[in-house]
């Protein structure tokens, strides 16, 4: 099998389903300040760029004006990051056959990395609390490079090089639109998983391959890979 020396995987709909706790979090953030609670689809379509542009984007749907929901945002993010820190799994679960496929690819010989826009110690605790961290060798979320998240090239430049590989060599694997920014900036492949929290549809993203369950995954990665080759 063609092999990437590397597989980078953003987390929140790409590993793991984890909008429910999000959503309880946010929920809660939102009730300290007199806010209604928002559904869980809502909040789904929220997540991809971090806790800044959440809490951002829950406040305008509540009616906020968007400049004053950025200020405002940026005043709740450390309350929002504590909390969810403090339980980041309780009704996250990966989904179907990510143990498995992290399994082969790591057997077979690739590095397996994580590129999230979620801060890196929420990333490192969900992983932990599933059983998943180990699997990895590099672990980059927001806060690990100051004031850089994806789709800045560095974020995955950076997972990159604490794996050891080059961009030449390594793959990523998201689910939305900061995911094939971040590679493309990068000048790395990318691969989207469909049915994640992309506010697009997958096939509408850009991407070098689409799949829909891990079963698919490691084929589909060998063979863009021949195709690179």
């Amino acid at each position: 099998m063609a092999l990437f020396a590397a597989v980078v995987f953003d987390l929140d709909g790409t590993l793991v389903d984890s909008a429910a706790d999000i959503q309880l979090v946010l929920n809660e953030v939102l009730a300290d300040i007199g806010r209604e609670p928002l559904t869980l689809s809502a909040v789904t379509a929220m997540i991809g760029d971090g806790p800044g542009k959440l809490l951002e984007r829950a406040l305008a749907a509540g009616g906020t004006d968007p400049d004053c929901a950025s200020v405002q945002a940026a005043a709740l993010v450390e309350r929002f990051i504590a909390r969810y820190d403090a339980m980041p799994v309780i009704h996250t679960r990966p989904y179907a056959g990510v143990a498995e496929a992290l399994c082969r690819l790591k057997a077979e010989g690739a590095r397996l990395g994580i590129c999230s826009n979620k801060p890196e110690g929420a990333t490192r605790a969900v992983l932990g609390q599933l059983g998943l961290a180990p699997l990895f060798g590099a672990i980059v979320g927001s806060g690990t490079l100051a004031g850089v998240q994806k789709p800045d090239a560095r974020m995955l430049q950076a997972t990159l090089a604490a794996l050891g590989v080059d961009g030449a060599s390594a793959v990523m694997v998201g689910d939305a639109a900061p995911d094939v920014g971040v590679a493309r900036n990068a000048g790395v492949p990318v691969v989207i998983r469909a049915g994640g929290y992309s506010r697009q549809p997958a096939a509408t993203l850009g991407a070098d391959a689409v799949f829909e369950t891990y079963g698919e995954l490691p084929e589909v990665l060998a063979a863009l890979r021949r195709q690179r080759c």
